[in-house]
């Protein structure tokens, strides 16, 4: 029996704008087909647009094109996205990437990888990622929750199965150790996990719409049918993915109430490091108080 669709709406962004003072970080590993970048904008377009987050709390970095990444202290939230290069080219930038990952994790940023950023989840953390050995997955699929999405804090309160948009020929083969594994369907058992509490990886796309899907069915066509894939009852079999798309704001909601929550923990320190010094200064002088040099 599934379980109903906790309602989201564009009011939560909202809610949570002042709290997220630091900029969620988008970044982008790749680009999509130029035609349909023509037609429906790019990759970090379709997030932002999933979000719902005012756009200047939004910022872009290319990872390809970056020495640097920020330091984790400074980030509300971190979504990578997906990409046509795949993670078993262990390029340089890869490499950057996957090291700066594991800083995410252990500082706590909320993080969220989707499809390829899924996979340098994976790889970062000690999983495996390769080729599927059944091929390309592609079209609307179903996705299937786990037992342990129930306490999920990104998942907690979505269908217990829900359709999704998804594309890849690699995926991850083995999950990274004491990583909770949240979701999958028959053709490919991890399309969710988390690490840690705050980092998920998702294999399928929460920023496509039907439309962004099709495109890259016909864009692909030939490929699907020398690989023996149909890609006229794919297209056919397209379907909209609403529950899939809140994913993203989720994720966006736990990223400001996180930062809200780190920003009220300092804040209550500070204020008692605070009346404990104005509580010293009132006291009398002790002359045998002693004090480091």
């Amino acid at each position: 029996m599934s379980r109903p669709a906790e309602p989201f709406s564009n009011a939560f962004s909202n809610a949570y704008a002042d709290s997220c003072a630091d900029p969620v970080y988008l970044i982008k590993t790749g680009d999509t087909f130029p035609h349909a970048a023509q037609q429906a904008g790019d990759f970090e377009h379709w997030i932002m647009a999933g979000l719902g987050l005012p756009h200047q709390q939004v910022r872009v970095l290319d990872a390809r094109h970056v020495d640097t990444l920020p330091s984790p202290e400074t980030c509300a939230g971190v979504i990578t996205t997906g990409s046509h290069a795949m993670v078993t080219e262990d390029l340089p930038w890869m490499k950057r990437l996957q090291d700066w990952v594991t800083h995410l994790v252990s500082a706590e940023v909320p993080y969220l990888g989707i499809c390829f950023g899924h996979q340098i989840l994976a790889q970062a953390m000690g999983g495996r990622v390769d080729f599927h050995p059944q091929g390309r997955e592609i079209g609307t699929v179903e996705i299937a929750l786990r037992p342990a999405s129930e306490s999920d804090p990104l998942f907690s309160g979505m269908p217990s199965q829900f359709p999704a948009q998804a594309i890849h020929a690699q995926s991850v083969r083995a999950l990274p150790p004491n990583a909770i594994h949240l979701a999958g369907n028959t053709f490919e058992p991890t399309h969710a996990f988390r690490v840690g509490r705050r980092a998920w990886g998702v294999q399928f796309h929460p920023e496509f719409t039907q439309q962004h899907m099709a495109l890259y069915v016909d864009h692909l066509s030939e490929h699907l049918r020398q690989n023996g894939q149909n890609p006229e009852r794919i297209r056919q079999q397209l379907s909209a993915t609403p529950e899939s798309a809140t994913v993203l704001h989720r994720f966006a909601a736990i990223c400001c109430a996180d930062q809200k929550n780190r920003t009220s923990v300092s804040e209550t320190a500070f204020a008692g490091a605070l009346e404990v010094t104005l509580e010293t200064a009132t006291q009398p002088a002790d002359s045998n108080l002693k004090f480091n040099a």
